[in-house]
């Protein structure tokens, strides 16, 4: 009997709460509704809330509440876990407020909701780049912002999301190797593995995956200068030459040193016994 009392407390409240709420969706005030949205928000109803400034956000420009209704329809999206739509808003806030009120906050959220909305490095990186742009015009705008340590350090880690999925690409054509058919030339997988390494080291000149990126650059290197022609080995053995003495200066207790040793010893094995 206790717990039928209780589930029956439990459903007339409920009954209550939503009778509330479809009263104020058809209220014609939108200062009474508006009123209600901020106490759902408070609340964390940010779906109730979000609906309710959906309707009435445009009808309060040029009045006092403008902008933090505009704001707060934001935050309830961001509360929603629903970034892009969040970021959409936060964006149109500090588009249309340059000065306001909650530009700073709008443009640092509009950021942090992309990044968290970020992919995994294997898919398709288009919030990473979003993001890493709205951080560094964030850190122009609010270069003393409170936020700036934390800004900082989402954007080195946004950085190293698209470094690994450049070495992910890396590893692919290198692992494909002679495999020819979505090239008219041999080697053409051990080229491309070389740019793209090339590349990822210009962009992303202190990833913790640049190491990695030179080892695979050089690999590809040396098996491309092994399985070439006569008259294209000579370049190409000297390229791995220089190449490893690049290395070398960069990582001499490297992890991949002695694989590279070996590519280097038969490299100039080649080139003196060969004179090339």
């Amino acid at each position: 009997m206790k717990l039928k009392h209780i589930f029956l407390l439990l459903t007339v409240f409920m009954l209550t709460a939503c009778g509330e709420y479809n009263k104020v969706l058809k209220n014609p005030d939108i200062n009474v509704r508006y009123e209600y949205a901020k106490k759902y928000f408070n609340e964390g109803k940010f779906s109730r809330s979000a609906t309710l400034l959906e309707e009435i956000y445009t009808m309060f420009k040029g009045t006092s509440n403008a902008q933090e209704s505009l704001y707060l329809l934001a935050q309830s999206y961001y509360g929603m876990k629903d970034y892009q739509t969040a970021s959409e808003y936060f964006k149109a806030y500090y588009s249309q407020y340059p000065k306001g009120d909650y530009t700073e906050l709008s443009r640092y959220y509009s950021a942090y909701g992309l990044y968290l909305d970020s992919p995994d490095s294997r898919l398709d990186q288009g919030d990473t780049y979003k993001s890493i742009e709205q951080f560094q015009e964030f850190m122009e705008y609010y270069p003393q912002s409170e936020h700036k340590d934390e800004a900082q350090q989402i954007l080195f880690e946004l950085q190293e999301k698209l470094a690994l999925k450049e070495l992910l690409a890396v590893r692919l054509y290198y692992n494909l190797g002679d495999y020819v058919i979505a090239y008219p030339f041999p080697g053409g997988n051990y080229t491309s593995c070389v740019i793209t390494a090339r590349n990822a080291m210009r962009d992303y000149p202190y990833s913790k995956y640049r190491e990695e990126l030179m080892y695979f650059s050089i690999r590809a290197k040396y098996d491309l200068a092994v399985q070439s022609v006569d008259e294209k080995k000579a370049l190409r053995y000297r390229d791995v030459v220089d190449e490893y003495y690049t290395y070398k200066n960069d990582y001499p207790e490297g992890k991949y040193i002695k694989q590279i040793q070996r590519m280097f010893d038969h490299s100039s094995k080649e080139i003196q016994e060969n004179n090339l």
